[in-house]
């Protein structure tokens, strides 16, 4: 019995430090995620823009979505209500996937920044991203635009998204020319 013991002890301890070389040699496969994509400010707005858009029955990468957002995420879209007050709504991002992700591949959805402000201190960062959205890639005029604000920290590794904060155009409330492309 205390040879058996010997050998359960030693097998273990051996297949242990052959797995400890063999996760230090291997970079862990995670599906469906790059992470280059949040590498740099520039990257991670992209990354943000391209994983929401898709045409009709296009399905989407969620996995890259929920990879770009910090824990305890937020994001808050505002607008008025039906009282014409103006409020804000807030989710995490396995809630936009539930509430949005079979209306996004149902309709087909494009979202394409048009216009970029960009204020940075350190490790934080702030976007006011002006947008225009689309059904379809091919279509010439957007059925809706607006402003993402956008929050981001930088670990020293990559960049997160904190919150993205958004509000839509509207008659009363054009954007206004300095969130504009230059003409």
């Amino acid at each position: 019995m205390k040879n058996f013991f010997i050998v359960l002890v030693f097998a273990c301890t051996t297949l242990t430090i052959q797995a400890q070389k063999k996760e230090k040699n291997q970079k862990p496969q995670v599906y469906g995620i790059d992470s280059t994509k949040v590498t740099t400010i520039d990257k991670t707005i992209k990354s943000l823009y391209d994983v929401i858009s898709g045409e009709k029955g296009e399905k989407r990468n969620w996995g890259q979505f929920k990879f770009l957002f910090y824990k305890d995420a937020k994001l808050i879209p505002s607008g008025k209500n039906k009282k014409k007050v103006h409020v804000a709504s807030f989710m995490t991002p396995d809630d936009y996937v539930k509430i949005s992700g079979k209306w996004l591949v149902e309709n087909g959805f494009f979202e394409k920044e048009i216009n970029r402000k960009v204020q940075r201190f350190g490790n934080i960062a702030h976007v006011f991203s002006t947008y225009e959205a689309f059904n379809s890639k091919s279509d010439d005029a957007p059925f809706m635009r607006g402003i993402n604000s956008i929050q981001l920290l930088n670990d020293g590794k990559r960049w997160w998204i904190i919150n993205i904060y958004w509000t839509q155009e509207t008659t009363d409330n054009p954007i206004p020319e300095k969130y504009l492309p230059k003409k």
